[in-house]
């Protein structure tokens, strides 16, 4: 396994990161976005590092599992699990979300996330890393088999979030309406007030009816460069405790 280094997330809560597989802004404003109740039952498929699960851990949820294909980062996931005594909430599964059908029960969960890749198959240079071209390319998961997937380990009403950028937008909706998961939310995201938005926090319902809410952008810094104070509160102790030691 490659070097790993231990990093807070606050509220005594540590994720293991290493070159290949670590996590970005994306996905802390995915976890948030997500927001899953306190007794809710969630799954974090292409989990990497398993940074959202890890990050719900902060407060009460329901059981939580996190689904990543490459051992190597699964095994990071378990060492969290293990760092943290997680054991009794969260489950590792290394697997291929395709491949789901009696690993994890149909209609079980009542939310469900990715972090997918961003670049549809044949465009963008295609990274030399393996790790880097599973979790950047459609290399092994499209739109369409994600939205399979979701939609099958959702329960009726259950909630799908994922984070795109703005160009696959289309693409998702057609995916998430083709498996039965309506588009209710749609949040952009942008770098400043003077940037057009780079990411999209959308969230479909499995059995939804038709509209979807338009939220205001979310901006990451202010003009004059420092945090907004939504991010501020978004990224709360995790800004003061950060820090990486080498293991």
């Amino acid at each position: 396994m490659a070097e790993l280094r231990a990093e807070s997330l606050g509220g005594g809560i540590t994720v293991f990161v290493s070159d290949a597989h670590g996590f970005g802004t994306d996905a802390v404003l995915l976890a948030r976005f997500a927001a899953p109740s306190a007794h809710a039952v969630c799954c974090d498929l292409g989990s990497g590092c398993g940074v959202i699960p890890l990050l719900w851990c902060k407060q009460p949820t329901g059981a939580l599992t996190a689904v990543e294909l490459q051992p190597d980062a699964a095994a990071q996931i378990c060492r969290a699990v293990e760092v943290n005594h997680l054991h009794d909430r969260l489950t590792v599964r290394c697997a291929d979300l395709r491949a789901l059908h009696g690993l994890l029960p149909a209609g079980g969960f009542d939310l469900v996330t990715m972090n997918p890749p961003y670049y549809a198959a044949g465009t963008g240079c295609l990274s030399a890393e393996e790790a880097d071209q599973l979790a950047r390319h459609e290399t092994v998961c499209t739109p369409q088999d994600l939205c399979a997937a979701a939609a099958r380990l959702l329960k009726f009403g259950g909630r799908f979030c994922v984070c795109i950028r703005p160009e696959r937008l289309t693409d998702y909706l057609c995916a998430m309406r083709a498996h039965a998961l309506e588009p209710k939310r749609l949040r952009p995201v942008a770098k400043n007030p003077a940037r057009a938005p780079w990411l999209l926090l959308l969230e479909g319902r499995r059995g939804g009816k038709p509209g979807l809410r338009m939220e205001p952008t979310l901006f990451v810094h202010a003009a004059d460069g420092t945090y907004t104070e939504e991010m501020k509160q978004i990224y709360g102790d995790y800004l003061l405790e950060h820090r990486r030691e080498t293991l």
